[in-house]
């Protein structure tokens, strides 16, 4: 009997077993099949979407760590213009106004590694303060201060009354500013070039107001006004003429300044531009500028006012800078050190000219570009290949006009020029630009 009711146990257990096997393997209905399957899909889609999200932090932590390690040390080391972002071709007038008084805290520091030549004139104040606190960005500073006229037969000096001993101490205090006054030659050229005595007579009036004045040299203009004279064309005369400014040069050198016994007096020699593809007779052209390498110091290149309110446009197209520096110092490894001795030109004014109802207009600088501004409120526009912003407005009596004034743009793509040449730059004049112009420098 006990055989019989463990035997029935075993049965019974053996049932509950089976019973339990076939329920496990038992087939899922289709309402179950389709659940488990939305949720496999559920969990794949959470674990793509975590790893997605984990990715993108670690990218974007990496991307932080790199941009704070390299490129906000890299903006803050440029210029206070550049870190805004101003310097660019689809500037508006708000950023002018806004901006135009804003540069970097270290104003001393130079951006423009070539020499710097900067014209100051008596009748525009401002520049005399603009120079004495952006003096470390100026290599060279050149008042606008003397004439050198005829008086019956003498030859005379004009413009002491210009000058200012305290402007120039205030100057030397704050920085190596050279102290290079413009001495235009306004006497008869027939007479001077012809007479040895008056060429050394006005050698000396020269060198005894450097001397007496304690400046480093001067900026000669002559050659503008040989032109008028229409002396140049003349073979022979156009050999004085260079060779007066040989001897000028080589008499300056041979002076040893007290105030630094290691360098000599300076001669900058102004020149102007070609204004045709081709030199004509009266231009300067290389082989004058090869003939006066090594009695002269620099070249003060005057590429600006090419336009003019009888033929309105662009104040210095970039084409043309760059054609007039290929026709003087042409290509080639020679052109590298003709270059270096070349100021290009830089206009720190601008024009309004008058497009319609007549020709018209003239130059502009600072103070009356912004009241434009402020007035019109005008649509900035880039001209490509003279590379400079220009804006048109109506004024009242319904009269169109079109505006060019430099721009952060237009004077950065200039310096990006000369540097290509090895060239400094001369800019005329700084009272008449906006304040943030020095920040480039």
């Amino acid at each position: 009997m006990a055989a019989k009711k463990r035997s029935s146990r075993i049965s019974s257990s053996s049932s509950s077993s089976s019973s339990h096997r076939s329920e496990a393997f038992k087939p899922s209905s289709p309402d179950s099949v389709k659940s488990q399957t939305n949720r496999h899909r559920w969990l794949i889609t959470i674990f793509f979407t975590l790893f997605f999200i984990i990715s993108l932090l670690i990218y974007c932590q990496r991307y932080y760590y790199y941009y704070t390690a390299t490129t906000v040390v890299v903006d803050v080391e440029k210029p206070y213009v550049y870190q805004r972002g101003l310097v660019k071709v689809d500037s508006t007038y708000c950023e002018v106004i806004d901006e135009n008084l804003n540069v970097s805290e270290n104003i001393s520091q130079r951006h423009f590694g070539n020499p710097v030549l900067a014209y100051i004139t008596p009748w525009n104040s401002k520049g005399y303060d603009v120079a004495k606190k952006f003096s470390s960005k100026i290599t060279h500073l050149s008042p606008v201060w003397y004439e050198l006229k005829n008086e019956g037969s003498k030859l005379v000096l004009h413009g002491r009354h210009n000058a200012d001993r305290g402007w120039i101490s205030d100057i030397r205090m704050k920085g190596n500013a050279l102290i290079l006054p413009r001495v235009v030659l306004e006497a008869i050229p027939l007479d001077l070039l012809k007479k040895k005595k008056l060429r050394e007579k006005a050698i000396n009036l020269i060198i005894m107001e450097c001397k007496e004045m304690e400046y480093d040299g001067i900026v000669l203009e002559s050659w503008s006004r040989w032109v008028a004279y229409g002396i140049l064309h003349n073979s022979d005369m156009r050999n004085l003429a260079l060779q007066f400014i040989k001897q000028l040069g080589e008499a300056m050198h041979s002076v040893h300044l007290e105030r630094n016994g290691k360098t000599n007096l300076q001669l900058v020699y102004v020149i102007g531009p070609p204004r045709t593809d081709k030199l004509q007779e009266h231009d300067f052209g290389p082989e004058d500028l090869q003939a006066l390498y090594d009695a002269v110091d620099g070249f003060s290149l005057m590429t600006y006012d090419h336009s003019s309110p009888y033929n309105p446009g662009p104040n210095a197209p970039l084409k043309w800078i760059r054609s007039t520096l290929h026709l003087l110092v042409g290509a080639g490894s020679k052109s590298r050190r003709l270059g270096e001795k070349i100021f290009v030109g830089i206009n720190f004014y601008g024009n309004d000219f008058v497009m319609s109802g007549g020709l018209g207009g003239g130059p502009i600088i600072a103070h009356e570009y912004l009241s434009l501004l402020e007035q019109h409120k005008p649509l900035f526009q880039w001209e490509g290949n003279s590379a400079e912003h220009f804006f048109l407005y109506s004024d009242n009596q319904h009269v169109q006009h079109a505006v060019f004034y430099p721009t952060l743009m237009s004077l950065a793509m200039r310096l990006e020029e000369a540097c290509s040449w090895g060239a400094g730059i001369s800019i005329w004049e700084i009272g008449q630009g906006l304040e943030y112009f020095f920040d480039i420098l």
